[in-house]
């Protein structure tokens, strides 16, 4: 079964720990029985939350699940802005395929207001069946 959850310590994470500079790097993994698929690794500034570096195996989904459970953290905290800097610059292809990112872009900005569009998708799906 699937899990999301935050890792509280950062062995093996070393290397995007020092990307982080003097914020503090959160790591969040995607856990499948037991072990690690996945993670994705930010840090909470005063007005925004920097994205440093994620790994979703390839799955579209689970970089859906990752992005979003850091936005969810992010406006549960009063933040309303994503910053993505990331290495590796194929990793902003899904981003922007889910829509995440406008192309050429690294912010993402209202992120209660992407939030909150979802849910509404969601209701509005759920209204029109049956």
């Amino acid at each position: 079964m699937l899990e999301i959850q935050e890792k509280f310590d950062t062995a093996g994470y070393e290397h995007i720990i020092e990307a982080a500079g003097d914020n503090i790097a959160h790591i969040t993994e995607a856990m499948d029985g037991g072990r690690s698929i996945g993670f994705i690794a930010y840090a909470y500034e005063a007005e925004k939350t920097i994205v440093y570096d994620y790994d979703d195996g390839g799955d579209l989904m689970l970089c859906d699940g990752l992005v979003r459970s850091v936005m969810f953290k992010s406006v549960l905290k009063g933040i309303d802005v994503m910053k993505f800097s990331l290495p590796d610059k194929g990793k902003y292809t899904n981003l922007v395929r889910l829509k995440f990112l406008a192309e050429g872009e690294v912010i993402c900005e209202n992120l209660n207001g992407f939030m909150n569009s979802c849910e509404s998708c969601k209701n509005k799906n759920r209204n029109t069946e049956g």
